[in-house]
């Protein structure tokens, strides 16, 4: 520490300064990115406040009498639906998240710890289950799940969203557990611990911080997800919130103060969720690139 604040002593003024201009250019450099990201929402939200008429008028410019009437109108009006969207993600996203985040869990401790014929191929089954792009399977699905019935139901984009995410989930969790001293199931054996005892009271809870991560990914993963609820649902009462999105376009124009209305009404669980868990968040996704 002395030698750091002695070689820090010894700069010379002119190094200082460029020292000084440097990262002064790399903090303007980050705050004009930041300001990038933060304006579009910043606009989203006084636009929606605003009329059509007001806001054909002038896009870029503040309400001068702002309104609720946008979301007024998206809540009550039956014909968007978007109550109805919001409640098909949330059954759709947290059921499809607590399968990822299970299977994921038990297949990624199989595949780290027990030693079987067959683990390396099955292991690589699952990483080429990352290397598919999904949009190429859209249209086989879509003939399989209209000849199998399965096509059109409250559970239909459960199956492909977990099917879609369990790769990722076992790349992580096999990962992390090869990080977890094994003496710790040695020692619960010696105790006379079950193996699902084992697995489930001990491994799970140092798990934790991954299972987090995991389930991060797919939240945003499954609420913003549209190729296959766009292919395998046609019932108005299923359609998800990207689906709901598109009933505010028309044919020759567009509302626009109520689509920025209904996406900053749909984008709020998220955000809300985002802020809540904000701390465990971090940390999953820190103790996941560690592990990892």
């Amino acid at each position: 520490m002395a030698q750091m604040e002695k070689i820090k002593g010894s700069r010379t003024p002119a190094q200082k300064a460029k020292t000084g201009a440097l990262s002064f250019f790399l903090n303007l450099l980050m705050l004009v990115f930041s300001l990038s990201c933060i304006f579009p929402l910043v606009w989203m939200f006084y636009s929606s406040l605003k009329t059509k008429r007001v806001f054909n008028a002038d896009i870029m410019g503040l309400p001068k009498e702002p309104t609720l009437s946008n979301y007024q109108k998206i809540l009550t009006n039956a014909d968007y639906h978007i109550g109805q969207s919001m409640w098909a993600s949330v059954r759709t996203t947290v059921i499809s998240i607590l399968f990822i985040a299970l299977f994921g869990f038990i297949v990624g401790y199989i595949l780290s710890r027990i030693k079987f014929k067959g683990n390396r191929l099955l292991y690589v089954m699952f990483l080429m289950g990352m290397l598919i792009p999904v949009h190429s399977l859209l249209v086989p699905i879509y003939i399989v799940f209209n000849k199998t019935g399965l096509g059109n139901q409250w559970f239909t984009l459960i199956i492909p969203y977990v099917a879609f995410g369990l790769p990722m989930a076992v790349f992580l969790v096999e990962g992390y557990i090869k990080g977890i001293p094994v003496e710790l199931e040695e020692a619960a054996a010696i105790d006379g611990s079950s193996f699902t005892r084992t697995l489930f009271s001990i491994i799970l809870p140092v798990a934790k911080p991954i299972l987090v991560t995991i389930a991060i990914i797919q939240v945003f993963s499954c609420w913003n997800e549209f190729s296959f609820a766009l292919v395998l649902i046609k019932d108005v009462r299923l359609q998800t919130v990207p689906l709901a999105m598109t009933m505010f376009k028309g044919q020759f124009a567009s509302d626009y103060p109520k689509i920025m209305s209904a996406m900053l009404t749909t984008m709020a669980p998220v955000v809300i969720l985002y802020f809540v868990f904000s701390k465990q968040i971090i940390k999953g996704m820190v103790a996941g690139a560690v592990k990892g």
